[in-house]
């Protein structure tokens, strides 16, 4: 056993599998996914899927190769849905993936996503009329899709739970190990990562950053986009 999952199962969990669908794809960023995936791994009866429209290795936004297994048609209903973000717009542009996603959500007991993995929700229409959060660099545009942006790291509307950018996504993870395993089990896979962040700088939002970082990051954003 790994020394960062907690001993035994929670007296209240149904000791079944639970499958767990994490969408790979080109140009992602590999911590919107790693980082639930580091959580909600732990869960009891955890069964981790990465899957894509089709399979093979698939290179991030920083050139890290991450492996999909299993084609979408393979995991038709997963229980938890994990949509990572990074440069989304190859996924929001297929309908493989969209469809999947529609489909996927009928059923699941909890659909997510990561940064700007929420547009990719959103592309699929899960998002209408719902409350959700992404990269605070891309928020507003959430609208455009008639959902509702919210400026908070992690945002529940129902089962669809959407987390902010990037390191949020372990945030979102924690939230929803609680949800599924209760509080103290959270709180154990908390501890056994040891997620105690101390930055060496109090810079993680634009209000705190201030005005001459946000300027900064939003034209690294735009070279990179052109």
């Amino acid at each position: 056993m790994d020394e960062g999952e907690p001993d035994g199962e929670a007296d209240d969990v149904d000791s079944r599998r639970m499958q767990i669908a994490f969408l790979v794809y080109d140009d992602m960023t590999a911590l919107d996914m790693i980082g639930p995936y580091e959580v909600l791994g732990r869960l009891p009866g955890a069964e981790i899927r990465f899957v894509a429209a089709e399979p093979g290795t698939k290179r991030t936004d920083q050139k890290l190769g991450l492996v999909a297994d299993f084609p979408l048609a393979d995991v038709p209903a997963p229980e938890i849905v994990v949509v990572p973000g990074g440069d989304q717009r190859g996924p929001m542009g297929d309908e493989r993936v969209l469809d999947w996603l529609r489909a996927a959500h009928e059923t699941s007991t909890w659909t997510t996503s990561v940064c700007t993995g929420s547009y990719i929700l959103a592309a699929a229409g899960l998002l209408e009329g719902r409350r959700a959060t992404t990269h605070w660099a891309t928020l507003e545009g959430l609208a455009e899709f008639g959902a509702l942006p919210v400026s908070e790291r992690v945002v529940e509307d129902g089962k669809l739970i959407t987390a902010a950018g990037v390191s949020a996504g372990i945030d979102m993870g924690l939230t929803l190990a609680a949800r599924v395993a209760g509080d103290d089990f959270a709180r154990a896979i908390q501890l056994g990562i040891e997620y105690d962040p101390h930055p060496p700088f109090d810079s993680g939002s634009p209000a705190k950053a201030g005005a001459q970082i946000v300027e900064l990051l939003r034209g690294y954003y735009a070279s990179e986009r052109s």
